[in-house]
């Protein structure tokens, strides 16, 4: 097998499926024309191919190798963002969401990847399982999978799971990046809401004003974490919504916040759950006000098995050439539903820089900007890679770049 040149020969199959995605961008765990769109693209291939339920976009597919063997998993996200594009491409969509992370290149890398071993099934002594998932901006679309069967899709479960991300911005194009241990932090809300006495803004001490209790709540739970938490085992807290009153002399009845919690291990995850409520609690307390705090826990924190990242830098280096992959010094303060596959079965997430051709990558537009654009230059060695991770797991080899 050459994968590396197979994939260049779809290049411009790949760059149109990337586009027409683009164009369609779908928020959440239903995304009716994505999935029409994979399973028009997959028709036709060696493949067997399933739905999820109802309300459930997904699309798993198995590819059967030519040879018994084990099953490795490869997915691709398909899901948007409520975000209005202002990139100005001429492909760029127009219905108030967008590809703002990338999932369509993600997609079209999979499909490619489907393609690429098709052709050598043969050669293949397993099998392969393609994983198109839904909702994984915030709508745990990887559980709901799971919950699914998703593991069980192929028969018996797979020995691996690997999964690439593009990145607009901080690595150069091309590149791969990937780290064993934790690679990106669990992601949890912390709600509260402040429950006072309201009254005149000019008369505070006839009132139980709530503002100020949430607003030391804020401050304070910042002041925790920097003296609670190892500064190499990090926790970070950010308020992203603050809401009180009405009116400007009115002292409110309640205020609410709600935070992002990001931390990169099961203990500080336990501690934190907890330690955030109970200040909260004790600063209602001494402002004597009542308070709701809840912390709910969304995406646990994604970790890479150290021989798998192993397993994928050489299969990168030897598919593309050693200067394709770089090790990761340090996890990512995003989250990913992939973690839950990764709690399951061992595997990779891989980074793969994808900033627009020609651009400083360190002054690109991040993802989720409005302004984020992806260089299609990367679909066809994403998609090689992917198909070479599979191939080589399986024990085919493939010629050497």
């Amino acid at each position: 097998m050459n994968l590396r040149d197979d994939a260049r020969a779809l290049s411009d199959d790949l760059v149109r499926l990337r586009r027409s995605l683009h164009r369609i961008p779908e928020t959440g765990l239903e995304l009716p024309r994505t999935q029409e769109t994979v399973l028009a693209e997959l028709d036709g291939l060696p493949l067997e191919v399933n739905t999820g339920r109802p309300g459930l976009s997904s699309v798993t597919a198995v590819l059967r190798g030519g040879r018994p063997g084990p099953v490795v998993l490869l997915r691709g996200d398909m899901d948007a963002l409520p975000v209005a594009e202002r990139t100005g491409l001429d492909f760029a969509a127009d219905n108030g969401r967008m590809h703002a992370c990338g999932h369509d290149l993600h997609t079209t890398m999979l499909t490619g990847a489907a393609r690429l071993l098709s052709a050598h099934r043969e050669q293949l002594a397993g099998d392969v399982l393609f994983m198109f998932q839904p909702g994984e901006e915030g709508f745990d679309g990887a559980r709901h999978m799971l919950d699914d069967g998703l593991l069980d899709a192929a028969g018996r479960r797979p020995v691996a799971a690997y999964a690439v991300h593009v990145l607009s911005a901080g690595l150069a194009g091309g590149v791969f990046r990937a780290r064993g241990g934790p690679a990106m932090a669990a992601s949890n809300v912390l709600r509260v809401t402040v429950r006072g006495e309201g009254g005149h803004g000019s008369m505070p001490h006839r009132a139980k004003d709530p503002v100020q209790a949430a607003c030391a709540m804020v401050t304070a739970l910042q002041a925790w974490i920097t003296r609670t938490f190892d500064v190499f085992d990090p926790v970070i807290l950010s308020v992203g919504t603050f809401h009180a009153g009405t009116q400007q002399n009115v002292i409110p009845e309640t205020a609410v916040f709600e935070a992002t919690v990001r931390s990169f291990s099961d203990a500080a995850q336990a501690r934190v759950k907890d330690g955030t409520v109970e200040v909260c609690r004790g600063i209602a307390a001494a402002y004597g006000v009542g308070v709701d705090a809840e912390f709910v826990e969304t995406y646990p924190v994604t970790v890479n098995d150290h021989a798998e990242v192993e397993f994928a830098a050489d299969t990168i280096r030897t598919a593309l050439g050693e200067e394709r992959f770089v090790p990761q010094a340090q996890p990512l303060q995003g989250s990913e539903d992939f973690s839950r596959v990764l709690d399951e079965v061992p595997g990779a997430m891989l980074f793969l820089g994808a900033p627009p051709a020609g651009a400083d990558p360190e002054r690109s537009a991040n993802n989720h900007s409005p302004l984020a654009a992806f260089d299609d230059a990367v679909l066809a060695d994403g998609a090689a890679v992917y198909a070479e991770l599979a191939a080589r797991r399986l024990g085919a080899a493939s010629t050497p770049a």
